[in-house]
């Protein structure tokens, strides 16, 4: 623990460290404000009804996305999923757009032009749901809760809601390339820590005041729930290593030929390369069904489809939920895993993996290798992925405490969180200082 305390102090020693994460702490606490801030022309005294809507189901899903903002009719209320999803649908055109696939070839040029075509997308995807959202209003709030009406209500609300998206979509870049840690991430993790404090009151409320288990299910729960963070660690963390061997290193500056052997190191392969990407690209998909549902009031057959998918815990959203996340676990982990490029590294570098030829038939290896354990991982992904429905079935959790058991929420605050610490730690040990992380402990420079 003591170790711990001193590399947290260390953390404020380096001054780069220190002003990026208060920057990254400030743009945050921006994105909170502007969650809270409810668009001109609501009367914020009257949104019950719209809360109510997003107490339980998908709502309540799309609300925690959005900090709370959704259910604020906030300036914020389409949160960063425009930008998500934007980010979604270039990644798919990439496979089959070769200007795309000729971008992602180009380097640090090529991926300064996808962002701008990513950000274009995300205003037009904005635009169409901006709209969607005034009408929901609509539908949802009293007339009294309007102080504006008409054309220009509407105009300007989609105005502001887009402007609301392209603001928090800067504020997460400003925190990626200024900051510390992936900012649309974090602001994702923070939406969903803000509903979290809520979530457990009204679930230690049900337990104790209606003699539903009492103190002790809580206890129960509470001891799950960190076997449960522990699983998404050793998901996260998990790496398989490739033995890797060089016929050449360097020592004190010249290059020394060995030959009989070299020195050894290996290649880590991650079981879950893709991070968090999957489920929160899933989740994304899962939200059009709730979408459209406004749209197909005449249909008894798509109220019913609707229906099924606006149900976090039911049988058929968690099943097509869970071959989303192994989909995406494979589709991510071939655009971002370039195992043809590090087996071109590696040749270059003199190393080649034990029984292994250098070149070719290295990226076809590491290519077979990443595709074996990506099969476990994106499994394990898609069960953590559903635990929550698990815990609401077996253990009568209540809905919203229920989403932290896994899923969506746990998983993306687990991920962004060792993500951020591991950054953290590399400032650390390039400054000869113990990491934040057992794992990341460092020897002192020999002089």
């Amino acid at each position: 623990m003591k170790k711990f305390i001193d590399s947290f102090i260390n953390v404020w020693k380096i001054e780069e460290l220190k002003n990026r994460i208060l920057l990254t702490l400030g743009l945050l606490l921006v994105y909170r404000f502007g969650a809270q801030v409810t668009l001109p022309g609501i009367d914020a005294t009257k949104l019950t009804n719209l809360t109510n809507q997003t107490d339980e189901g998908i709502g309540w899903l799309i609300n925690v996305f959005t900090g709370g903002a959704f259910s604020q009719a906030s300036v914020f209320a389409l949160g960063i999923m425009p930008y998500i999803s934007a980010s979604i649908v270039v990644q798919l055109m990439g496979i089959a757009v070769p200007y795309l696939q000729k971008l992602q070839k180009d380097g640090e040029s090529g991926r300064k032009k996808i962002n701008q075509i990513t950000r274009w997308l995300t205003i037009l995807i904005t635009l169409v749901q901006g709209p969607g959202y005034i009408y929901n209003l609509y539908r949802t709030l009293p007339g009294e809760a309007f102080m504006l009406t008409g054309p220009t209500f509407i105009y300007s609300s989609v105005l502001i809601l887009v402007t609301g998206t392209i603001f928090a979509m800067w504020l997460g870049e400003k925190i990626t390339d200024k900051g510390i840690g992936n900012g649309i991430s974090l602001l994702i993790m923070v939406g969903i820590i803000a509903r979290m404090p809520q979530a457990f009151i009204q679930e230690f409320s049900s337990r104790t005041s209606q003699a539903n288990g009492g103190v002790m299910m809580i206890v129960i729960e509470l001891i799950l729930w960190f076997l449960v963070i522990i699983s998404c660690i050793l998901l996260v963390m998990a790496v398989r290593k490739i033995p890797v061997q060089y016929a050449r290193r360097t020592v004190t500056g010249d290059f020394e030929e060995d030959m009989m052997g070299g020195n050894r190191q290996f290649i880590p392969l991650k079981l879950n390369a893709s991070g968090v990407m999957p489920i929160i690209f899933a989740q994304a998909i899962m939200f059009i069904p709730a979408a459209v549902s406004g749209l197909a009031k005449e249909s008894d057959t798509a109220l019913s489809i609707a229906g099924m998918f606006n149900d976090p815990f039911g049988l058929v959203y968690n099943i097509v939920f869970a071959l989303l996340i192994v989909i995406f676990t494979y589709f991510y982990t071939a655009i971002t895993v370039p195992t043809n490029k590090m087996a071109d590294d590696l040749k270059r570098s003199g190393g080649f993996i034990p029984g292994v030829k250098p070149g070719v038939e290295t990226g076809d290896y590491l290519d077979k290798i990443m595709s074996l354990i990506t099969f476990p991982g994106s499994l394990f992904l898609a069960l953590v992925a559903v635990f929550p429905a698990i815990a609401v079935s077996l253990l009568g959790v209540q809905g919203a405490w229920g989403y932290f058991y896994g899923g969506t929420s746990l998983l993306i605050m687990v991920g962004v969180a060792i993500d951020t610490i591991q950054q953290i730690n590399s400032y650390l040990l390039n400054k000869h200082y113990d990491g934040l992380m057992k794992s990341g402990k460092n020897r002192k420079a020999v002089a």
